[in-house]
Parts: C-alpha cells; structure tokens; sequence
C-alpha cells in the first residue's frame, strides 16, 4: 500500500483517512473507585457502548476511503524489534515501571501492542506488591478511543500532544510512534517540552477553521504556554496563521475541550454552545502571525473574529435557541461536538434531540446511521445531512464524534 500523505486545511473538507479505536476490555478495567482517576465520572457498559461504536465505525467504513484502528497500526511498527524496544524504553521510563520492563520485552508483538493498550495485571509475588492498592503495574487506556486528544494534524503535520493529565500520557507516545515509523502513513511530527509541566495542550482543543487560521481552546486541557509553543514551532517554520484563541470555563468537565462547544458543519456554518461562544465573560484573542512580529488583540467572540478574517459562519444551536436547560443538557452530552464527514455532511448523537431538531428545521436531513451503513441511503443525494449514531452509553465518556475521530486526510475546500 502506498503511504498516505497527511494533509489537513480544514474541518468541513472530505474525509478520505482517519485513525479511530474501536473500545475494548480497557473499558471494562475500571471500577467507580478509579474512575473519577481515569477522567470518568461513571462506568461505562461495554457491550452497549460496543453497539454505538459499531455504528460510528459503520459509517466512517460506509463513507471514508481510509480507516484505520491504533491497534492496528501499533501491531504494524512494533513487528520492529528496535522501535519495539524504543517504545517499550519510553513508556516504562514515563511511568516508572523498569520492574516489568523485561515482561513487556518478551511480549509478542501482537500481545505486546494490544497489553498496551488494555493494561497489565499487578502480579502480587512480592510483599510490596501484595500490598498495593493497585490491581494493574500497566495501566490501561481508558481514554484511548478518543483518538482526537493524543494528536492533531495541522497542515502536513502532526502535533503531539502533552497531556494534562499523566493518566493520558501513554496515548501520545504511541502516536508518536505510530506517526514516526508508521509504513501507512506519511507525516512530520512536532512536540512541546515535556519536563515543563506548565505546557499542556491537548488535540480537543485545536480546529483547522482555514489553512491560515486555527481556533484554540484556552481552558482545562491546553495552557496559554501549550499555545505558545505551536506558535512558536509555526515562528520556526515560516508558517504564518491566524490563531483564534477561546477561552474555556473550567467546570462543568463537559467544557474540557473547544469541540465541546464548538464545531463547524460546513464552509458557512457552525455548532456552537451559545451561553460560552457569545458570552464576553470568556476572551477571544487573535494572535496574529502573518507578518514580521507577532501581533496580540481581544475580540469580541469567536464568531467575530472569524468574521474579520473573512469567514462569516452561520451558527446552529446546541440544545435549540430558546431553553437555557436543554442547552445545558444537551451540551453536557456532546451535543456540539459533530464530526463533518464532507461540507455540510455531519455525523452525531441521536439522543440530543434538540440540537438534532434544531439542524433538521435548518435544512439539514436526518438519517440513521444504519441507513448509511446498509446502502438504504445514499449521502450524495443529500445537500446537508446530519447521520445520527446511538450515543447514550458512549456520551457518558465524556466525547463525542468528532472527539472519536483523529483525521489525517481531507480534500481542500
């Protein structure tokens, strides 16, 4: 297979490649005591969670040319018994675990990828393990099938994530490493300073609105400092850009990242969160890096300042335009965060009914996602469109499509 050449201008172009993770038994290692650690607020069902999934996964099949699993390609590079040692070198430094080091060594590639991921069991065969609290020396992934915060393509390149929380730390080493040796993929990759803890960004937080302007969320996740080093990388590389920055409450937890509250739909149109977007409690700054030196100026909110650069977006309503709880709820549960498949064709939850209700009055067809998965339906004699997926148990995780989703190939629009 010819390698892939990573390239990502925008959020509404077609999508033609994408990494996503199927959830797995790494679910199932959680109980209601760690989950709050795990970045949980409750347990999720795997077997119904798997139902929805495979829904999401369905249609990305259905209507995406390239769709690839981590696992997948971690199997693929790890089949090399340098970058097998180089990874395994990495994570056990990262999470002080040189004690099983040699077990991760003497894994099968295949065993070693997938135990990556699903966590490895704390063998009790000394008295200080037997007194641990811990059930796993290997923690497992519980965040990993939201593919979108470990990476994020901008351009023909792909940033790395550091992690606010070192629960997450692991996902970012393996994109790592999955970008850098991966025989399916062709990308650069760029990384912050992991020993400064004050530098955090995170892929949630990142929108490729045009190929010379990109929305940032500023908020739990992605520190001031976080964007500062993309700014930064782009200085390095004569890369000129817009940078939008959003600033983000910090609680609830549903506001983590900017594609909770923020999403485009197609060239003109976006989702938003009305009570954070077009609230001037929360600064929109423009960091202007087009010219010689860099110029800092608030706006007054984010749809404002696309405007001024030329990109009048027409805003839908998370939750409906006139009820402040439906709002909230619906928010609460992933109801702006929609993947855009192609302009104007949009995959999300069902169990939002109001923001669904809200697209279809405004010209948008709703379809089932087993309409698209089983051919009933054919998109492309559909304008706007938004495909609906069972999300009841996966919302609960806290993400939704687009959080899902780690595209890395979109035509340009």
């Amino acid at each position: 297979m010819k390698k892939l050449n990573l390239t990502i201008n925008s959020e509404v172009g077609k999508l033609n490649g994408v990494i996503v993770h199927t959830p797995g038994e790494e679910l199932e290692n959680m109980t209601p005591e760690n989950a709050e650690k795990a970045l949980y607020s409750d347990i999720l069902s795997l077997s119904v969670a798997s139902k929805e999934y495979a829904q999401f996964k369905g249609v990305l099949e259905k209507l995406v040319e390239n769709v690839f699993e981590v696992e997948d390609l971690l199997i693929d590079i790890l089949k090399n018994e340098n970058i097998k040692k180089e990874l395994i070198e990495k994570i056990s430094k990262n999470e002080n675990l040189e004690y099983i080091k040699n077990t991760l060594l003497n894994m099968e590639y295949k065993e070693l990828a997938h135990t990556l991921i699903v966590g490895l069991p704390l063998k009790r065969n000394t008295l200080t393990d037997y007194l641990k609290e811990e059930r796993y020396s290997l923690v497992p992934l519980h965040n990993l099938f939201f593919t979108r915060d470990a990476s994020v393509s901008i351009g023909n390149e792909v940033s790395i994530s550091k992690m606010a929380s070192k629960v997450r730390a692991r996902e970012a080493i393996i994109m790592e490493a999955i970008f850098k040796y991966s025989n399916f993929i062709n990308a650069e990759t760029f990384k912050p300073d992991y020993s400064d803890s004050s530098i955090t960004v995170e892929g949630g937080d990142i929108l490729i609105a045009r190929k010379d302007i990109l929305c940032v969320g500023m908020g739990p996740r992605t520190t001031a400092k976080g964007i500062d080093f993309i700014i930064k990388h782009f200085k390095s590389k004569n890369i000129k850009k817009h940078i939008i920055i959003q600033e983000l409450p910090h609680s609830p937890e549903s506001f983590i990242h900017l594609d909770m509250i923020f999403t485009f739909l197609d060239k003109t149109t976006c989702m938003i969160y009305e009570p954070v977007i077009l609230n001037d409690r929360y600064r929109t700054i423009h960091i202007d890096n087009t010219g010689d030196s860099v110029t800092i100026t608030d706006e007054k909110n984010l749809l404002t300042a696309l405007e001024n650069l030329g990109m009048k977006l027409t805003p839908m309503f998370c939750g409906g335009k006139d009820d402040i709880w439906h709002q909230e709820r619906e928010q609460w549960h992933s109801g702006a965060n929609f993947l855009t498949l192609a302009p104007g064709k949009i995959i999300g939850y069902s169990r939002n009914t109001h923001t669904i209700n809200y697209l279809d009055n405004h010209g948008f067809k709703v379809i089932k996602a087993d309409d698209i998965i089983n051919g009933k339906i054919d998109p492309n004699n559909f304008e706007k469109l938004v495909v609906v997926i069972q999300g009841s148990e996966l919302a609960r995780g806290g993400g939704g499509c687009r959080c899902m989703s780690m595209p890395i190939l979109r035509d340009e629009v």
